[in-house]
């Protein structure tokens, strides 16, 4: 009966049967992907069948027509849910963390339907906080600039406060982008005491929940994920003293230096006002507009260009803080540092020619990525490292570290990696979580500071009063997903969407009634580091952000030979786009002060000629410390060589060797990647042992652009059919362009030259023949030698040399 605890409900122990005349046995198949989740997602799966099963048709329908019923409504249909997994979002479910709770999921019942006291809130001996749960040392003073100096837009508790007494009274009624999130762990690999106080990095094996977004930045919440732009990198670190978010990029520079000039920025790269278009797109007038008038935009404008703007998955981006920040010990002595997020899976990237079919065939091609590598077990990770330096030697730089337009080469401070990160559970509710989660660079933690980068400051301002209008007032924090792990105790009240219920009549401090609680923390709670001001107040920037050029240069010399073409290209094609010859001329004599070889190339495309170099802000030359830094490179970072989790296609029709297939299948499975069996229909595939072969999906609903890999297999008798099949050729050909490793079997070189790959073309690592003669019957051949050598060129990602002798198609 309908909610009975689920765990007296038995799970089917057998399959129902096949209906008459359905198709007859498959060939044997290979057992399950080697993947930690692997049983609980075929539970989930089975569970879901069970249930569909007994839902043949809509039995209530009849009775919502005419009389019959005498108007009294059945009740639903209604059957009990086979499995946990079953009735689950995410087989994840059970991943458990202060944040998370205990991974034991409700069952049949809605937790916030319970007594109100879990939301009632006392005060009692508990220090004041923020509402990220931040203890406030001094409750009596705004942060000025000296003690006679103005109040400073950085003083995120004041703003906190004052902002949340302006919403206290809400009005009577009336009425950000694209972005993928899971939820995890950080684990300290070691004591960072003499750096900072930081309670996350306080010992070595601490862990701290985490909630990580990543998004696009142009594109509205409907726009493809493939599009060429920079990504949002977004931590939110559960700490035990409050809520850290760390908010960066997939790119460590930004294309300005004052948050001045971030509206100007947007609205240059949105959608053009007169005709909302284009969207999700930088490769438009106003854009290359505003950006050929903002030398200092150059440099990130490289990296957007560069493969980093349409990576491969989310798993194989890094992650940048972007600004310097500051370390404080407990004795109070601060040093700068610039955080980094590397992937354990290595750095990849899509190819343009993909990234645009993938848009077209699987707009949630990464969020899709994302979702199903946790849902396996296959949980990404990524390694926190730090820059760590002095403010002395930040002084014998060529370029300032306050200039977010500027990185640190890895020559000059290396990285030292301190953590590492793990994404292990999906989330429930994609608007309840990945919507309405809520990250602000002003959510601190005693142990980190901020610097005076001016767009880092204008951000301690824009995010907090962003999610004011965003989450519907003062009130965002309560949202469960932005609830600190820490106590939260604080006199503000009232406001759209308060939760807590407060005991007692105090709100306010000084008190007495309340026992002078909640009281200020003194020296445990949030100090800001003392730093001397003696400047007068101007609107103007330092003299070194007047080098706009230098690291710009240092970046394409850091680059490979190919990854500077795909730059080349990339602006080339964007320019292209851009209606208005002018602003095409005046990009170009940027690019002149960057790298003379970039600007010709990028003339030549668009077919004009080189105009005279765009004057300089400042007329000295700056030339960097480094001449190039391989670190740069996508290259330098190809990551732990793990396949699993690649997703390989399997190419079968009619006439195929289903035992040859099977065997391949399961020595792929055993590596852990994910082979499916690709056909021209769905059904079953005829082989020559007899035994159909069943068709996981087809070429036309998965083309090449949504593979890692192919297995090229044709026999004497299928081989006709796969010539004849445009689409089939089609998927060779994209597979063979994009660089993307091949096994062949049988007559699978034969498949290869009929999609016009000539035979004799300069070999690669990437292709790897087996079974080159039809009439071998030596199966361990496929199995071991073949599909060992296989996997290790799937291990490279892609092999570009490729890219160097293109087919002749």
């Amino acid at each position: 009966p309908f909610g009975h605890p689920m765990a007296q409900r038995p799970a089917s122990k057998t399959a129902p049967k096949s209906a008459p005349g359905s198709a007859p046995e498959k060939s044997p198949r290979p057992a399950a992907a080697v993947a930690p989740n692997s049983d609980k997602r075929a539970r989930q799966e089975e569970g879901a069948q069970a249930v569909a099963l007994a839902f043949p048709h809509n039995a209530n329908k009849a009775g919502e027509y005419g009389l019959e019923s005498g108007g009294a409504p059945p009740e639903g249909r209604h059957h009990p849910v086979p499995n946990d997994e079953a009735a689950a979002s995410t087989v994840t479910e059970t991943t458990d963390s202060d944040k998370l709770g205990a991974g034991t999921p409700p069952r049949s019942e809605n937790p916030n339907n319970g007594p109100l006291d879990r939301v009632r809130v006392d005060s009692a001996e508990r220090v004041l906080t923020t509402n990220q749960g931040l203890p406030i040392a001094d409750n009596q003073h705004s942060l000025k600039a000296g003690s006679r100096g103005p109040a400073l837009l950085e003083d995120f508790i004041l703003r906190e406060k004052i902002s949340h007494f302006d919403h206290e009274r809400i009005p009577e009624r009336v009425v950000h982008a694209r972005g993928s999130a899971a939820h995890g762990v950080f684990v300290c690999h070691e004591a960072l005491g003499t750096l900072t106080k930081a309670d996350l990095f306080a010992e070595a094996g601490k862990e701290t929940p985490v909630f990580v977004r990543f998004s696009t930045v142009a594109g509205g919440g409907g726009s493809a994920d493939t599009v060429r732009d920079t990504r949002g990198f977004a931590v939110k670190f559960y700490t035990e003293e409050g809520n850290w978010d760390l908010v960066g990029n997939n790119m460590p520079v930004f294309f300005i230096q004052d948050a001045m000039k971030f509206p100007d920025l947007i609205h240059s790269v949105k959608p053009e006002p007169h005709n909302g278009m284009p969207q999700a797109a930088s490769a438009h007038d106003t854009f290359w507009d505003f950006i050929s008038l903002m030398p200092e935009a150059v440099h990130h404008t490289l990296w957007a260009m560069s493969d980093r703007g349409i990576p491969r998955s989310l798993r194989m981006m890094q992650g940048f803080g972007v600004h310097t920040f500051r370390l404080v010990d407990a004795e109070g002595a601060s040093r700068f540092v610039k955080f980094h997020w590397l992937p354990q899976a290595g750095t990849h990237s899509l190819l343009w020619d993909e990234a645009v079919k993938i848009a077209g065939c699987d707009g949630d091609f990464h969020r899709r990525d994302l979702w199903e590598s946790i849902e396996s077990g296959l949980f990404p990770k990524w390694d926190l490292a730090l820059q760590v330096f002095s403010e002395e030697e930040a002084d014998t730089f060529s370029f300032d570290v306050l200039d977010p337009t500027k990185l640190i080469p890895e020559e000059l401070v290396p990285l030292r990696v301190v953590g590492t990160m793990t994404l292990n559970r999906n989330p429930d509710n994609f608007f309840a979580e990945t919507e309405q989660v809520a990250y602000c660079t002003s959510h601190i933690v005693p142990g980190i500071d901020f610097s005076n980068d001016p767009l880092l400051q204008g951000r301690l301002f824009s995010y907090q009063d962003t999610q004011l209008t965003r989450l519907g007032g003062p009130n965002f924090h309560e949202i469960p997903i932005n609830q600190s792990v820490a106590q939260v105790h604080n006199n503000q009240r009232d406001g759209m969407h308060r939760q807590a219920l407060h005991r007692g009549r105090v709100s306010y401090e000084p008190n007495s009634l309340g026992g002078g609680c909640p009281h200020q923390a003194g020296v445990a709670g949030f100090r800001s580091v003392a730093e001397p001001m003696k400047e007068h107040k101007v609107r103007i920037k330092p003299e070194k952000f007047a080098d706009h050029y230098s690291q710009a240069t240092l970046f394409f010399a850091s680059q490979t030979p190919l990854e500077q073409r795909h730059i080349a290209a990339a602006i080339t094609f964007e320019l292209t786009r851009v209606q208005v010859p002018a602003i095409r001329q005046r990009m170009v004599s940027v690019l002149r002060n960057v790298d003379e070889g970039l600007a010709a190339k990028v003339a030549d495309g668009l077919g004009i000629e080189l105009p005279e170099a765009q004057p300089r802000a400042s007329g000295t030359v700056v030339v960097s410390e480094v001449a190039a830094s391989p670190a740069l490179s996508l290259f330098a970072r190809p990551g732990d060589g793990n396949v699993a989790g690649r997703r390989i296609a399997l190419l079968a029709a009619d006439g195929s060797d289903g035992t040859l297939m099977a065997a391949v299948c399961d020595a792929l499975k055993a590596a852990g990647t994910v082979p499916l069996v690709l056909g021209t229909k769905l059904g079953p595939i005829s082989t020559t042992e007899g035994n159909p072969l069943a068709a996981d999906t087809t070429v036309s609903a998965m083309p090449a652009v949504l593979w890692d890999a192919a297995v090229l297999h044709a026999t004497a008798e299928s081989l006709p059919a796969l010539r004849a099949n445009g689409v089939v050729l089609e998927f060779v050909r994209d597979q063979y362009r994009h660089c993307k490793p091949l096994l062949l079997l049988g007559e699978g070189a034969a498949l290869l030259e009929a999609a016009g790959v000539a035979a004799g073309r300069s070999a690669d690592a990437g292709i790897v023949v087996a079974n080159p003669n039809s009439k071998d019957k030596r199966r361990d051949d496929p199995t071991q030698a073949a599909v060992k050598q296989f996997l290790a060129a799937l291990s490279l990602h892609r092999h570009f040399e490729r890219e160097l002798d293109p087919p002749p198609v």
